[in-house]
Order: structure tokens, then sequence, then C-alpha cells
């Protein structure tokens, strides 16, 4: 009852929230005469804040049209790989009519994001999809919001998300021979079962996986999110949070987690910050700070935007993530695509590297809960486990921002440019190509490392927790290359 009551409050105030915009609008077109009047642009300012707080978030887009490759701009095209009941598997393909530019992004590592399923769309990741997409092929996980599945789709589990993502890594080890695999928050638990389970079987397991900010052992520094979970029982959860979607949606009368709860849930954490945001935003309008409020507004049409889940992988991920703690004390069975009921062994993984990041200040996912994947993956040699914590980080400052990009990125980089099979090197009849050494990485337990590594740009060296790069070869000189000549663009 408590969506129709929601959506019922959401259609009174949209045509108001609607009504606001225009007001504030005519206060504040300078040929209008309404803003001649004294107070104008306070007024204007007002009206802007009612209505974005009344508005419908929709889903935004990535909106990712190009990037910057040393100094060449990329085009970028976006479209749907494979297309899911629940998910639709993205690529980000690269065009460019630059052949030396051109050549470079062919022989660049393949990368599966896996965005997560917790209340946002995969769009929170555009920042960690653009600056990836300047050195990696990137493939992304997109969500689709429960609402908009029909009933005749079935219902979705969480044993259904771990099928979706070895599904997603077989198509790319299909395509490319083999993949990396970076996962952020929520997924980090189903993405290490789906590796898990591949290497169980004998199958191909990714080169590597990059797991950031996500609850491997939510046991461990418990956050608000980890208590309100283990406060409360299963039951109770399935009988305050899971409703029917509404007759005016597509998936009408699937029992969901509505989007409206879980945006809620976040608002709670932080309510003083958010007001405070939004009175900033109210001032810079008065002041004209056209830069601030734009920035305001980019970050809540993301924030603001919220989808709902299935009511079924919802629950199992409460019980099995944060209640029973299924991975870390091995008792996780998983039902396969053919049925079949399977354990999850993290120790059978042997060939995939592992690279764990945590955020200092991380207020979701607690210090240590990331890194636990390490005495969970006994089978992968120390050589090619490595912990990452960046310092006065906190949980979206991981994957999105300016701590992303100058100190998390290039640790990043550097890991899975390390675990990337050399490339066939073709016999040339008059110079030889130099040979890249490939870096070694080497890693320890979980403890404050006394080095930096010699890889991580400055900025990044004193957020080294850790481990250590042992060695790492300076580029190789690229052979002479005739004169460039215009060409169409071609895709990498």
């Amino acid at each position: 009852m408590l969506y129709q009551i929601y959506e019922t409050q959401r259609s009174i105030m949209e045509p108001f929230a609607d009504l606001a915009e225009v007001a504030s609008r005519l206060y504040n077109n300078p040929s209008l005469p309404l803003a001649q009047l004294p107070m104008a642009q306070r007024v204007s300012a007002g009206y802007d804040l009612m209505h974005r707080l009344g508005k419908d978030y929709e889903k935004p887009v990535f909106g990712i049209h190009t990037v910057d490759v040393d100094g060449v701009d990329v085009a970028i095209h976006e479209r749907v790989e494979v297309d899911k009941p629940f998910c639709e598997l993205r690529r980000f393909k690269r065009f460019s009519d630059d052949t030396a530019t051109l050549e470079k992004l062919k022989g660049q590592p393949v990368v599966l994001v896996v965005a997560p399923l917790s209340g946002h769309y995969a769009t929170l990741l555009r920042d960690t999809v653009r600056t990836m997409l300047k050195d990696h092929k990137v493939y992304i996980t997109d969500w689709k919001n429960a609402r908009l599945v029909p009933l005749s789709e079935g219902e979705f589990h969480l044993d259904d998300y771990i099928n979706y993502v070895q599904e997603f890594i077989e198509y790319l080890q299909k395509n490319y021979g083999n993949c990396h695999v970076m996962s952020v928050c929520q997924p980090t638990v189903p993405v290490l079962a789906a590796v898990s389970l591949m290497a169980s079987r004998g199958e191909m397991t990714p080169l590597s996986m990059t797991m950031m900010g996500g609850p491997i052992d939510a046991s461990k520094s418990p956050t608000a999110v980890n208590n309100l979970a283990t406060q409360r029982s299963h039951s109770w959860f399935e009988n305050n949070v899971i409703y029917r979607v509404p007759s005016n949606f597509p998936g009408a009368g699937r029992r969901v987690y509505p989007g409206f709860l879980q945006h809620t849930g976040f608002v709670a954490m932080n309510p003083d910050r958010h007001a405070t945001s939004h009175y900033d935003y109210f001032k810079d309008l008065i002041k004209g700070d056209n830069e601030s409020a734009e920035n305001h507004r980019q970050f809540y049409d993301e924030y603001n935007a919220v989808l709902d889940m299935d009511a079924d992988y919802y629950l199992e991920t409460i019980e099995t993530v944060f209640q029973d703690f299924k991975l870390v004390n091995g008792t996780w069975d998983v039902k396969s695509v053919k049925g079949k009921i399977e354990r999850v062994r993290p120790e059978d993984i042997k060939t995939t590297g592992l690279l764990t990041i945590e955020g200092e200040l991380d207020d979701i996912s607690g210090s240590g809960q990331t890194a636990a994947a390490h005495d969970l993956c006994t089978g992968i040699p120390k050589t090619h486990q490595m912990h990452y914590e960046a310092k006065g980080a906190g949980h979206y400052g991981i994957f999105s921002g300016r701590r992303w990009r100058d100190m998390v990125y290039p640790v990043v980089k550097t890991f899975i440019l390390s675990h990337q099979p050399k490339p066939e090197q073709a016999p040339v009849a008059t110079t030889a190509p130099a040979v890249v050494a490939k870096p070694a990485v080497r890693a320890t337990k979980p403890a404050p490392a006394k080095a930096a590594s010699k890889v991580m740009s400055k900025a990044a060296a004193p957020a080294v927790k850790t481990s250590t790069v042992k060695a790492m070869a300076k580029p190789a000189a690229k052979a002479p290359v005739a004169a460039k000549r215009k060409s169409p663009p071609r895709a990498a």
C-alpha cells in the first residue's frame, strides 16, 4: 500500500513542480518585467529549489561522447551488446581516424565493470567509465529498474545475478580471449562468487579482479548500513520494506524493494549534509554562481535517480551478505543456470590477480571489509595480490572525483596492465620492436607498508597500505612510423 500512496503523492506533486520551474524562469528572464522586481533573483532561486525537491528524477544517461587519449579526441559510441531481462551489457566502443592512436587502442585490456545493483543506476559510475576508457576497452552492467520488468520475465534472485556475471565474462572471453573484472561496492560479493564457481569447474577465469569498497566480510568494522541489516530479522525486511509495483508500470504486481525507500535511507545517513548542500545551492543561484549551481544539479540528478530491486534478490542479499556471512563462513551454495547446486570456494581461484581497494573514510563499507578477500583467495599467489587504501577518500571518492582520478586509477591501471598478456609480436624486416617488460607485483597480507609503490603518482604514494610494486620497466620506444595519412574513423 505504501508504494501506491507514494505514487499518488508524486503524481499530485508533479504539476506543482513543473509550475515552480516555470515561475523560476519567469523571475529569472531579464527580458520579462517580473525579473525587474525587487528580490526577483531570490524568488527565482526559491522556485528553482522547490522544483528540484519535488520533481521526479528519471534514469540519467552516461553522456560520454569523446575521451582524450594522449591529446587525441576519440569518439565514443555507446551500445547494448547483450540484453537480458534484468540487465544490459553496455559497450563503449571507441573510434579514431588517427592510425597510431587506433593501433594503441586495439591492444589495450578489456575490462568488465560490474556496477552495483543497490538503488542507483549504473550511470553513478560515469566518471569511472570515462577515466577507464583512456586505457581500456570498457563494458559495464546496466541493471534495469525492476518495476519496468514484466512479471512474465519471472523472478530475479542473487543466484541469477551471479549467473549473469558469468555469462558476461564468458561473452568477453569468447570475443577477446579473456578479460579483467572490476566490481564497485555491492557486486564485489557476487563477482567473487562468480569467479570462484568458474574456477571450481575448471573453466577459464578472468585475468584480474579489482574489488572496490565492497562488503566481502561485513562483520569487520560494521557501518550504519551493516547494523541495520543485523538488527532486523529477515521477516522484518520482508514485511516492512517489500511492496508490489503499482498498476501504472510495466512490472505491475512484481514484489520489489522500492527505490524511494533506498533513497530515503541514503539521505537519512547524512541529513544535515544534504540540507546544507541544498541551502548552498539556493545561495549560489542568488549570487549567480552558475558553475557551483550546475555541479549541484549534476550530482543530485544522479543521486536522486533510483531504481527498484526485485524482492527475492534484495532479501537474499541481506541474508547472505549481512546476516549469515555465507561467503566468509564457506556455507554459500549457488544454483547454476543448469539447476545444479554448487558451493562457492574462493580458494579454488588460482590464476586471477586480486586487487582490493578501500577508502579511508568510507562510511558504507567499513575498513577491512574488502581486504577480507585476500584471506579467502588462498589459492592466488601472494605475488598476484595487492591491497590499496585511498587516504582521505570516502565511499564515492574511490570511484569518482579527483581522488579516483589522481590516486586510485593509477593503481588500478598498473595492476591490470601487470596481468595483461604480452601481445604477440610479428617479425619485422627492418627494425624489431622493443619489448615492454611485464611489471611484477609483490603483495603481503593487509598491513601498513613502509614504502610506496614506484608506479603510483606522487599524490597516490602516501596512500599505499599493504603492497608495493617490485619493478616497472620503462615504456618501450615506438618503431618508426610512416607518414600519416587520412582515413575514415575506425573502431577499437
